[in-house]
């Protein structure tokens, strides 16, 4: 069975899981380290971690013409509905559901949701999604570091993408603390130098000093990479 991953930028992922297409947080327009615009991606699904505007991104304009199913949390999905998305799946943080690529999980996270006018955007969440044959994706979301990591960590993560940008999330040392509760086979780190604010000098020396702590192995995607697990 295939499970590729594609950085877009940013927060934003594009995963083929046999076949079916998902994306998370696709902040494309607008998003200076987007791969891609918002009209060169097809979706089934489209999956929301927060209501921030550089989570929601392009989502609205995506399921409209691709007709996706989103799966936020059900405050985004109610939101998602007003604004003429047809096909919307809100669930609750714990909560989850199976679909036609596996099942969808949404984690805690610990951060806020405002939608892009103001409407509250419900609590923020990381979703980890699990593909038919039991490969498990972690995306974090915006979050700082917490100690229930090492719980997600025991669900046996292969792949985790978390922010180490600082400033609006966990920084690189948390970021690294992160890898070592949850103990994934492989990590790559994303919500930096997308923005001054949250630029990182070195992310290689970052990766370098993290593969000295844990056996994680720390991939460094450029937006547009890949990697098939």
């Amino acid at each position: 069975m295939t499970f590729k991953v594609t950085w877009l930028g940013h927060a934003a992922f594009s995963l083929e899981m046999n076949g079916v297409k998902i994306l998370i947080d696709p902040f494309l327009n607008g998003n200076p380290k987007a791969s891609v615009s918002a009209d060169e991606v097809d979706a089934d699904y489209i999956v929301l971690t927060h209501g921030h505007g550089d989570h929601v991104g392009d989502t609205v304009a995506i399921a409209r013409r691709t007709g996706a199913t989103t799966i936020s949390n059900v405050e985004i999905s109610q939101w998602l509905a007003r604004q003429g998305v047809k096909k919307v799946k809100g669930l609750n943080t714990g909560g989850g559901g199976n679909f036609d690529f596996g099942s969808a999980e949404l984690t805690i996270a610990f951060h806020s949701s405002t939608l892009p006018d103001g409407t509250y955007g419900g609590m923020p969440n990381g979703v980890i999604l699990t593909s038919k044959d039991g490969k498990k994706f972690y995306h974090a979301g915006d979050t700082s570091l917490f100690s229930d990591m090492k719980l997600i960590g025991e669900k046996g993560i292969d792949l985790a993408v978390l922010p180490i940008g600082g400033w609006y999330t966990m920084g690189p040392d948390d970021g690294a603390r992160a890898i070592e509760f949850i103990k994934p086979k492989v990590a790559v780190p994303i919500h930096y130098n997308t923005f001054p604010v949250i630029g990182i000098d070195d992310p290689g020396a970052w990766a370098k000093s993290v593969g000295k702590k844990t056996d994680t192995k720390v991939l460094l995607l450029k937006p547009g990479e890949s990697y098939e697990l």
